[in-house]
């Protein structure tokens, strides 16, 4: 398959027909598969309405089809087409957080929807991104977008169209390329069919901003503890790992740096993922800063970027700071244990 790439400026006026965004569009609606940027990370989108698209973007993504898919829409007047009950207090977050990464569980409406995204749930995940791109070709398409996150399943999101087509050149129709994603890690996922609102995949919002708009927000029991199987679309499996086995380390500097030599006089080549702050006081093969420790958004925003590139190194292994969970910090560590498969060094 010969996979078209477009490259697109950054789109100020939605009502303005960008050649490239109507061509994407023309794809989708004939049952393809294309890419595109979303603020969180590039989305890997198909009608949602069509059985044989759908089954595409799992073929792509060698993703298993028990695992469902958060559907896009691009205005809020879609959303009674596809769910139903929604309840009072969604709409208040929809009023503060739509458009963007913010993915709501609710009661599916009707049929409309293919069975393969909601993997045959009766409920199903949706979302308005708050990307100009995203928006428009949502809106061109006139149909509401499946869209996982564009990588190879397992490994970690693309934040970049060079990411997308490392691992899916020659597998889907197209990729959009609309520079690099802002937030950097996926939305958060909010269970809205729970008697208290769950938390099943912390992401762009926070516990804490979601928790100032309703109330009482609680997070998903498969978060805290690990024998217990996660009910979000794309947390299922084991997500975001790199080539080289991830190991957190919780600890101070000194501690983390002895794991380093430790590994390295065992003729490894480490590689570390740490902070602006501390790059300079840290040795190994390959020292990778990812953010400021004083701001975890910058973290967030380039960890899977940073990620990607220890596969570059060809690294044996990677050993990581640990981040405070709170805030964007509960994303962040999240999928660092999701990419460590819950391998952490805990300093006594």
């Amino acid at each position: 398959m010969n996979t078209k790439l477009w490259v697109v400026d950054k789109i100020t006026n939605l009502s303005t027909t960008y050649p490239h965004i109507t061509q994407a569009a023309h794809l989708l609606r004939e049952n393809e598969v294309v890419a595109f940027p979303t603020e969180t990370v590039y989305g890997l989108g198909a009608n949602a309405c069509s059985d044989e698209a759908v089954r595409k973007i799992y073929q792509a993504k060698g993703r298993p089809s028990d695992n469902p898919l958060i559907v896009h829409i691009a205005s809020v007047n879609k959303l009674d087409e596809i769910v139903k009950d929604i309840p009072d207090y969604a709409y208040k977050l929809i009023n503060e957080f739509w458009p963007g990464p913010l993915t709501l569980i609710l009661p599916k409406k009707g049929d409309r929807l293919s069975t393969l995204v909601t993997a045959g749930l009766e409920t199903v995940g949706v979302r308005m991104p708050s990307h100009p791109i995203a928006l428009s070709l949502i809106r061109e398409a006139d149909v509401p977008i499946a869209a996982p996150s564009a990588n190879q399943s397992g490994k970690p999101s693309p934040t970049h169209a060079s990411h997308v087509y490392h691992d899916l050149n020659g597998k889907i129709s197209g990729i959009i390329d609309g520079g690099a994603t802002g937030v950097g890690v996926e939305s958060t996922v909010l269970d809205c069919s729970s008697t208290v609102p769950t938390i099943l995949r912390p992401g762009g919002v926070t516990k804490e901003q979601l928790e100032s708009v309703i109330g009482e927000v609680q997070l998903d029991q498969a978060l805290i503890d690990e024998g217990l199987a996660p009910k979000s679309p794309g947390m299922k499996y084991t997500h975001y790992a790199p080539n080289a086995p991830v190991v957190l380390v919780n600890g101070r500097l000194e501690f983390l740096q002895k794991i380093i030599n430790k590994h390295q006089k065992e003729g490894k080549k480490v590689g570390v993922l740490t902070t602006e702050e501390n790059i300079n006081q840290l040795q190994a093969n390959k020292v990778i800063a990812c953010g400021r420790r004083a701001n975890l958004q910058t973290v967030a925003a380039e960890l899977y970027d940073v990620l990607r590139k220890f596969d570059d190194e060809e690294v044996d292994i990677i050993f990581s700071e640990s981040f405070p969970q709170i805030g964007v910090g509960e994303a962040i560590m999240n999928r660092l244990l999701k990419a460590a498969g819950n391998q952490v060094i805990e300093e006594y």
